[in-house]
């Protein structure tokens, strides 16, 4: 009998609204995540120890973990803290670096792990990927799925604005690496999953042509849902290649070569409109380019900080960042010369 259908992995629950925080202790019971509250709670700095103080008292079997640093050593540290009692799941309260420590540490152990974002800075509110830095810079690492996401706007607004509209860049940078992912279909012959491609593309087609922003509420409802698609398409794709492309292959490099330069979505947002001016595709070029200055997001060198040579450094070393993935960096294979010229123009044009 042929294969109708497929099982996709995805959180059982998704709440992005006002007050979801308030209705934590109900996920545990009601949802059967937890019969009694015994989970351990890893929070970040700021809003995610605002968040916990807020609803203790409804969860009072919980205890409670700091998470002092997105590294794998913190993350050995919380696994460990996971095996000292038989809790029934972790629950990661703060930002993107909080949440990839609680992912990574409750897969090795084991146990279900319900993300509660506090920003929406990029997609890995919901992704199969955690980021940690190790010894020898920093690493992406595969994970289960949160089986919960709760996305309290209440606690989003609160959050300093540019970390809101990193997660603008990451959400439209699928863009890019979709046309990356089909070029190495064309190229080499990599199999391209269309039901990916199609969450991805759909996040990134739902807030690409926006006119409000980050003050609004059904913005940032649009910009969560974006987020937790593009999760569900690295899902679906069981690699994170329909969301990472030349794009986070430059966002990469410059997290190496300049570290502190700016966060995750900015870059990503830079490393697409770069990847598709070397493409020539100037529709989708003016395109991401206005959606990212409605947003008051970095376009040019200069609005990350960055000269000519150093982004230029950036893109020389971006293949070396991913070698298994190929997109245009790799197609077209420009040396210094040739790179040092893009980056010119790309500067001229974005200024």
């Amino acid at each position: 009998m042929p294969l109708l259908a497929r099982m996709l992995a995805s959180p059982l629950f998704v709440d992005i609204r006002p007050g979801a925080v308030d209705d934590l202790a109900e996920l545990f019971t009601e949802r059967r995540i937890s019969a009694n509250g015994r989970v351990l709670v890893a929070v970040g700095p700021g809003l995610g120890q605002q968040i916990w103080d807020r609803v203790s008292g409804a969860l009072d079997q919980a205890d409670v973990f700091t998470v002092a640093g997105a590294s794998l050593a913190v993350a050995g540290e919380l696994q460990s803290a996971l095996h000292e009692r038989s809790y029934d799941a972790v629950v990661g309260i703060g930002g993107g670096r909080t949440l990839d420590v609680a992912k990574y540490a409750a897969t090795r152990a084991a146990v279900p792990m319900v993300a509660v974002a506090t920003n929406l800075a990029h997609d890995g509110i919901c992704s199969p990927v955690a980021s940690l830095e190790h010894p020898g810079g920093k690493g992406s690492f595969g994970v289960s799925m949160p089986l919960a996401v709760v996305v309290d706007l209440d606690y989003v607004r609160a959050a300093p604005a540019r970390m809101v509209r990193s997660g603008v860049g990451d959400a439209v940078s699928n863009l890019s690496a979709i046309e990356d992912w089909q070029l190495a279909h064309r190229e080499r012959g990599e199999v391209v999953d269309g039901l990916a491609v199609t969450f991805a593309r759909t996040a990134a087609e739902a807030i690409l042509h926006r006119n409000d922003g980050i003050a609004d509420e059904d913005f940032l409802t649009a910009l969560a849902e974006a987020l937790v698609l593009s999760g569900m398409a690295m899902s679906v794709a069981g690699t994170s290649r329909p969301c990472s492309g030349a794009c986070h292959e430059f966002l990469h490099a410059v997290d190496s070569l300049f570290p502190g330069t700016a966060n995750h979505g900015e870059l990503a947002g830079v490393g697409a409109l770069f990847a598709y001016h070397l493409r020539g595709n100037a529709t989708r070029f003016d395109q991401i380019a206005g959606c990212l200055r409605r947003h008051d997001l970095p376009l040019s060198p200069d609005d990350l900080g960055l000269t000519v040579d150093q982004f230029t450094a950036a893109v020389q070393h971006a293949p070396e960042t991913r070698p298994d993935r190929y997109t245009i960096l790799e197609h077209l294979a420009l040396d210094q010369d040739g790179i040092r010229k893009a980056v010119s123009t790309y500067s001229d044009l974005t200024a």
